[in-house]
């Protein structure tokens, strides 16, 4: 009897512990990416973005994609950002010039060369430094 009431209570504990855990990995996500878009303002968001140069599109850690191009970050918000971290690697599949969020992306591990997901993205949105509007 003692043995099942210890069971009961160690799943019930687990039961409620794993909406915290999600909880605390959105609360890491928002913050990640309120800290990558800090001092920026938001622009119109694109299905598609032209990729000048592909080395510099990275996975964010627990927000999605980004390009760099001159002041402006590119963000893709991943569906499920609790899944990337800084050792995933994307490969996209393009099927045309420019980068689209119907692309067909995965992501490989860095460390291993492994599988490590499927990506699906949000639309890109332009953030664009606010001192640099002021200026031009």
């Amino acid at each position: 009897m003692l043995k099942t009431f210890t069971i009961s209570v160690a799943a019930a504990a687990m039961a409620l512990a794993l909406p915290a855990a999600a909880q605390d990995r959105e609360e890491r996500a928002e913050q990640a990416f309120a800290e990558l878009v800090e001092g920026r303002t938001a622009g119109e968001p694109q299905s598609c973005i032209n990729l000048f140069n592909s080395n510099r599109l990275r996975v964010e850690e627990n927000v999605g994609l980004v390009y760099e191009r001159g002041d402006t970050l590119w963000v893709a918000r991943a569906q499920n950002p609790q899944n990337l971290d800084r050792w995933d690697v994307p490969v996209i599949e393009r099927y045309g010039s420019r980068l689209c969020r119907t692309d067909v992306m995965r992501t490989i591990d860095r460390t291993s060369g492994m599988f490590s997901g499927v990506l699906f993205i949000d639309d890109f949105v332009p953030y664009t430094r606010i001192e640099d509007e002021a200026e031009g």
